[in-house]
């Protein structure tokens, strides 16, 4: 499996259990990004997001070592601390990285599964990464992320659909996102507009 290593840039999916959804209401969704802030948020930059009801789609990039101490007061940081070489502070970081979506995933199931009288696993086990190197590529999986919903006929254009980062990367309200640096990958607000107005051509990922 590919490690979540500080300071790359990731393309992270995953698909609900089975023929389940993981998002059946509107509020899920809602509830789904509250849970990704939390777990998340402290550990990665996210740059892209869609919710579609049986998967999602995210890019991001995790944060540097120090960054990602600093915002946790535990003691497993300890150990941390007494690492002696990169390599080992990077595998430390990276499992850390990993177990942050581990705890996103559990839990959202068990609000979901309590909500739905449902049992059992709602995510399949092991999500997806694809690390992501090329600039090219990195501004044409924007587009395929926020295309998602055109692709699976839920709409009509990217902008329709409530539950991407698409709109809020239009918007001047403030944000979470790593929005300034994303439309710097386009050099201006038009060129990402324009940008968004074909299809990507990236195929099935």
């Amino acid at each position: 499996m590919i490690p979540l290593l500080p300071g790359r840039t990731y393309h992270i999916y995953n698909h609900s259990n089975g023929d389940d959804l993981l998002f059946r209401e509107g509020k899920n969704y809602i509830f789904f990004l509250e849970k990704y802030r939390k777990y998340i948020a402290p550990v990665a930059d996210t740059f892209a997001y869609c919710l579609m009801p049986n998967h999602f789609h995210v890019l991001l990039r995790i944060k540097e070592p120090e960054e990602i101490v600093a915002a946790f007061h535990v003691r497993s940081y300890d150990k941390y601390i007494g690492l002696t070489t990169g390599k080992e502070k990077e595998e430390f970081i990276s499992l850390f990285a990993s177990k942050q979506f581990s705890n996103l995933f559990s839990s959202y199931t068990q609000s979901f599964n309590k909500v739905y009288e449902r049992r059992g696993s709602l995510f399949i086990k092991n999500f997806k990464r694809k690390q992501v190197e090329d600039e090219a590529y990195l501004k044409k999986l924007v587009n395929y992320i926020h295309f998602n919903p055109v692709r699976h006929g839920f709409v009509l254009k990217p902008e329709k659909w409530d539950f991407s980062s698409y709109k809020i990367i239009l918007s001047d309200k403030p944000t979470w996102l790593n929005r300034e640096e994303v439309i710097a990958w386009y050099d201006d607000m038009t060129n990402f507009k324009y940008s968004h107005r074909k299809e990507t051509g990236l195929g099935d990922i």
